[in-house]
């Protein structure tokens, strides 16, 4: 039974189970807008250390990739594997398809690190892939920052690289183990983006991860907005004329 409010001429009369839906709308809305909100206040802590990040460059030698933090940019000396490299595939720039190349660097006393060497794009067929060879015979001092390596929205966005392809081998969204178990060396935890002034390199415009901080909490604002509404939308249309005869 729908409890009445007379209102002048009108009557507050919303029925049960037009206002649980009106609830869980409500409810679901705000549930929303908090996680973009959560979402927007984590983006703005990765973007804040990725500026950070290039104050100061950083030896790294010999110490683990975990014991710097995310985005630092670190200078690293070791000998670069030509022969033994990866193309990250779905990888764009600017709206073109290409491949990100990640190239082995062997460091002394430390696991294998893997150098991002930047953008490289796609040359319109599978069969050929861009020609990522250079000369690096002796060993060399690069910079960059330490980052993750990249994830898919989606699991099934990932693709191993493949035991039998030759080198470079194509990858999708690859996990550290995968890329250790094709190169045959354990590898550091994290990868390296090379500095856009660094020699051996493609393109490298690195930006900070994922979208805009204030694009999530204007999402969030949005969501607790359309919350608003179906509040208002439940009141309105629990609202109508009274009809009943007036009283003698």
């Amino acid at each position: 039974m729908s409890r009445r409010l007379r209102l002048g001429g009108r009557v507050f009369a919303p029925s049960a189970g037009f206002t649980v839906v009106a609830l869980v709308l409500c409810a679901l809305c705000v549930r929303l807008g908090a996680w973009q909100w959560h979402k927007g206040m984590q983006r703005e802590q990765q973007w804040t250390r990725f500026a950070r990040g290039a104050d100061q460059v950083i030896a790294l030698g010999a110490r683990a990739v975990s014991d710097v933090p995310l985005y630092q940019r670190v200078s690293v000396t070791g000998r670069l594997d030509g022969a033994r490299q990866f193309l990250l595939d779905n990888r764009s720039y600017r709206g073109r398809a290409g491949y990100e190349v990640l190239t082995p660097l062997t460091r002394a006393g430390a696991a294998v690190l893997l150098i991002d060497r930047g953008w490289v794009a796609f040359s319109g067929t599978r069969a050929r892939l861009p020609d990522i060879a250079f000369e690096a015979a002796a060993p060399v001092t690069l910079s960059g920052r330490i980052a993750e390596l990249p994830s898919p929205g989606l699991a099934s966005g990932r693709a191993a690289p493949s035991a039998v392809a030759a080198w470079p081998k194509v990858t999708s969204y690859p996990r550290l183990a995968e890329l250790s178990a094709a190169l045959g060396a354990p590898l550091a935890a994290r990868i390296v983006l090379l500095d856009p002034q660094a020699p051996f390199g493609y393109v490298r415009d690195w930006q900070p991860p994922g979208m805009a901080p204030l694009r999530h909490l204007s999402y969030a604002i949005q969501w607790w907005s359309f919350a608003t509404l179906t509040l208002i939308g439940w009141a309105i249309m629990s609202t109508r004329r009274n009809h009943a005869a007036p009283m003698r």
